[in-house]
């Protein structure tokens, strides 16, 4: 007997299989992009998610296919695709890195439960009315990722609340506001039925168990958000229990028996068990890396070696005294110090600022493309540095933190974490956190196992990296923020100019 996972990520999509046991048997990933057909936009075609989940489930053993006895549901969170009554899509899916419907979000004034992004369901399906009025007229079926995927591997149409509370478009708990619905002109028809993260959604269908390789009729659970997802794989079962991921973005999580206050900047959700979490989800992680990666021309092997070492070595640069991303100027002293600005698809916690940009400050002649990716990776470990400050501002108290994502597996990087956060690292043993957690929901509503079997569930964390009370990256991190707030009102600048008719 095992479970599958499906994890529907912004970049990729990873089915995994555990055992009756909780143990990973067999995972396989298919990698796809972003479409950006407009600037500012970010779509995916279903089809391409069709296929890569396809492509994943022929990579995993048939003979453990055979076994599955449910699939669970992890997605990314707050992406929207709409679908008619048939089922099929009116139009590629909108994703979370969308800033089309920048200019909606004075549908959400303050104070708001939740930040509002442009790239939510809510400011999305707003756009949507007001500027593409045959998709919505063909629209039956507004849905999170995850649970479209369900819907078409022959599920029910639900959703849980996880994703749904994290639409601009529900209440905390989840609960679709009706009021604010009418208000938005948005269809409240449109909306799924609510359900817990690990009920039984409809079963497999023989066509979609034919293209998988599965046997017909097995359960489906409703499925959860990605992070919730992770949280769960990683073993957070406790409150106060603080998860760090790293994907396409960045999320550090930290679980809460009962629902946190609203606090500005930071995100409080409802967990895929029965718990709740305080977030701060920082936009900007894997996505500016890869960005820079491609603008710098590097292999990613080439990347790491170059940002991370150097003919100096570590020892003897501190012994120098020089920073870590400096280089020496004309007169053999040290440039400043190069800081790289990670927005560069505007940014939530903590500034709450959609159109924040990002590039180099400090550039000189005799930077190195390896100080620009050096100063790259800083930037994004400062960012996190600066989602976690507002947490830690909130009253939790965070020393240690779980590790999950791909993007966290090179040593190297995790150190620069551990020191720009200030707190121990314990990578989860199960490196497939989200996927995982999706077979958990699986098994849990296929009845194998049940929802106070969770803590007991937990993977192993090993220790990977100690914070080491590095001065030096301390005052790196305080001219990030200090350029940030300099730079912050420049980014509006254009935009304000032209409404107020003074473009040049």
């Amino acid at each position: 007997m095992s479970f599958l996972g499906i994890d529907l990520g912004t970049g990729s999509l990873k089915v995994a299989i555990v055992d009756e046991d909780g143990r990973e048997q067999a995972v396989a990933s298919v990698a796809y992009a972003l479409e950006t057909p407009h600037a500012g936009w970010a779509e995916t075609s279903v089809q391409t998610w069709w296929r890569a989940l396809c492509e994943a489930a022929a990579r995993l053993p048939d003979g453990l296919r055979r076994e599955v006895k449910a699939i669970g549901f992890s997605g990314q969170m707050h992406g929207v695709v709409l679908i008619d009554e048939a089922g099929e899509a009116v139009r590629p899916a909108m994703l979370w890195p969308d800033t089309r419907a920048l200019a909606l979000l004075d549908g959400w004034p303050e104070p708001q439960p939740n930040p509002v992004a442009p790239g939510m369901a809510g400011p999305l399906l707003r756009w949507i009315v007001r500027h593409e009025p045959e998709s919505a007229r063909r629209t039956r079926w507004a849905l999170q990722p995850k649970d479209w995927l369900r819907v078409a591997l022959g599920g029910v149409v639900a959703t849980d609340p996880s994703d749904a509370c994290a639409t601009a478009l529900a209440d905390p708990d989840g609960v679709w506001d009706a009021a604010l619905l009418l208000r938005l002109g948005i269809p409240h028809e449109w909306f799924a039925p609510l359900g817990p993260s690990y009920a039984a959604a409809g079963v497999l269908s023989p066509d979609a168990a034919q293209a998988l390789g599965l046997r017909a009729g097995i359960v489906l659970a409703t499925g959860a958000a990605d992070t919730p997802c992770a949280a769960l794989g990683s073993g957070l079962a406790r409150d106060g229990d603080a998860l760090l991921t790293t994907g396409t973005g960045g999320q550090i999580v930290v679980l809460a028996e009962q629902e946190p206050a609203a606090l500005k900047g930071l995100h409080r959700y409802r967990a895929a068990s029965d718990h709740w979490y305080r977030m701060a989800a920082m936009q900007n992680v894997g996505i500016a890396l890869e960005r820079v990666r491609g603008w710098l021309s590097y292999e990613w092997a080439d990347a790491y070696s170059d940002a991370f070492g150097d003919a100096l070595g570590d020892h003897a640069r501190l012994a120098s005294g020089m920073n870590a991303n400096a280089s020496g100027g004309a007169n053999g002293t040290p440039t400043a110090p190069l800081t790289f600005l990670p927005y560069l698809t505007g940014e939530r916690t903590p500034w709450l600022n959609p159109a924040a940009r990002g590039g180099w400050l400090g550039l000189a002649l005799d930077h190195t493309r390896g100080a620009m990716m050096r100063a790259a990776f800083e930037g994004v470990a400062f960012s996190l540095r600066a989602g976690l400050d507002a947490i830690r501002a909130s009253g939790a108290t965070v020393t240690t933190l779980k590790l999950a994502g791909g993007g966290s597996v090179d040593a190297r990087w995790r150190q620069l974490l551990a020191d720009a956060l200030n707190a121990e690292l314990h990578a989860v043993d199960c490196p497939n956190a989200a996927p995982r957690g999706a077979a958990i929901l699986a098994g849990i509503a296929s009845g194998h196992w049940h929802v106070h079997d969770l803590a007991a569930l937990a993977p192993g964390a090993t220790h990977v990296a100690s914070p080491r009370d590095d001065a030096a990256l301390a005052e790196r991190y305080a001219r990030f923020l200090d350029l940030y707030g300099r730079v912050e009102t420049w980014f509006d600048a254009p935009a304000s100019r032209e409404k107020s008719g003074h473009v040049t």
